[in-house]
């Protein structure tokens, strides 16, 4: 029964971050940088990070969702299904609110109701953090990922937010 869980929530997660960045993205623009080009930035940087990531992950990236992923990194939650929801209520604490997130953390929770405890202190997670949410990270790539990790996790004002 877990399998087809599973391979019903990645399913639904599959499609429906395509169809989300084709249809509410559409204000926003792709970064326009190849897995390759986050390979040239510092070592220690998130752009290199962000690099490392898709490699390490077997991932592409994806136009106009470049952010998520770096919620990824920021954050330290992880890829799986049971972590791509959790991350949704961490952006739920954080302060994001959309139709697309708050249909994942429905469906994720109603199908996944073992991770409600893991699901519960992420969205505490998002709320103890500086919210990042609405932030484009691609001014942020030649930061130091450490140095943002720290900024967002302790609330503190180490680097000015553009």
């Amino acid at each position: 029964m877990r399998g087809l869980r599973l391979k019903f929530m990645l399913h639904l997660y599959n499609w429906s971050s395509r169809v989300y960045a084709e249809l509410f993205k559409t204000h926003k623009q792709a970064w326009g940088i190849s897995k390759q080009e986050f390979a040239e930035f510092a070592d220690g940087s998130l752009g290199a990070a962000l690099g490392q990531f898709y490699r390490d992950k077997g991932f592409d990236v994806m136009p106009k969702l470049e952010n998520h992923d770096v919620f990824h990194l920021v954050t330290q939650i992880g890829t799986n299904i049971e972590d791509e929801i959790a991350m949704q209520y961490l952006l739920l604490g954080n302060g994001k609110i959309s139709l697309y997130l708050l249909g994942m953390v429905a469906i994720g929770g109603f199908v996944f109701p073992e991770y409600t405890k893991y699901y519960w202190r992420s969205f505490q997670k998002g709320k103890e953090m500086w919210p990042f949410h609405h932030l484009e990270f691609k001014d942020y790539l030649n930061e130091p990922l450490d140095n943002l990790q720290r900024a967002f996790a302790q609330k503190t004002n180490i680097l000015i937010l553009k």
